[in-house]
């Protein structure tokens, strides 16, 4: 089944065309389905060369999370430009966020479904990387803070909830934008700052929601 090279290649380009390959098998069929000799085929490599490069199905599916992590926190991190107002840093963010993981599903189905739902250290690999994008938007959040409130009153513990509810409903609408014909990546955007933003403006205004007594 598996295919051997055809010409020498140099190991850094074999070797992201190993993950490749990985990213699809492991995004469409899952991790446990996912078998070494898929991947080797659709990499055009044998599955001896595989071994050798990633020694091992769990090494090569952890490299895939690396390297899928690092690349949508870099596309979010590009897709942002600093000194515009907070809500449109957010925006920009969100675009990028949305436009990566619809161009990557295979990739964000192994950061979204698949790292999480395997145990360490897979979910571990995945949680660092949304740790870091919590960071990103708690420092937003405390950007508009400051720029509604000479002296902001949001608890710091406040802040950091409100960060992990828009990544929560971000990483929840993005599996939901790719598994819907037609959802763009603008149009989720735009529905989670319709959503988040247009209630967090009222907050920072000094108009917060409260329950009933």
């Amino acid at each position: 089944m598996g295919a051997v090279k055809t010409k020498r290649m140099p190991r850094a380009v074999r070797e992201q065309q190993m993950l490749d390959a990985a990213v699809r098998i492991f995004g469409q069929r899952g991790y446990m389905a996912a078998s070494m000799d898929e991947i080797a085929e659709l990499a055009g490599v044998s599955k001896p060369l595989v071994y050798l490069y990633l020694n091992s199905k769990e090494d090569l599916f952890t490299a895939c999370i690396r390297r899928e992590a690092a690349a949508l926190t870099a596309a979010v991190g590009a897709g942002v430009r600093p000194g515009l107002p907070a809500d449109r840093q957010l925006w920009d963010g969100l675009q990028a966020f949305f436009a990566h993981t619809a161009e990557h599903p295979d990739g964000w189905s192994v950061l979204h479904l698949q790292a999480r739902t395997h145990g360490d250290p897979f979910a571990a690999e995945a949680a660092a990387m949304r740790a870091e994008i919590v960071a990103f938007v708690t420092r937003l959040v405390a950007v508009a803070a400051r720029e509604a409130h000479r002296d902001p009153d949001l608890p710091e513990h406040e802040v950091a909830g409100l960060a992990e509810a828009l990544v929560g409903a971000a990483e929840s609408l993005a599996a939901w934008a790719n598994a819907t014909p037609g959802a763009t990546a603008r149009q989720a955007a735009t529905t989670l700052m319709n959503f988040a933003w247009a209630g967090l403006g009222n907050l920072m205004r000094g108009r917060p929601w409260t329950p009933p007594a």
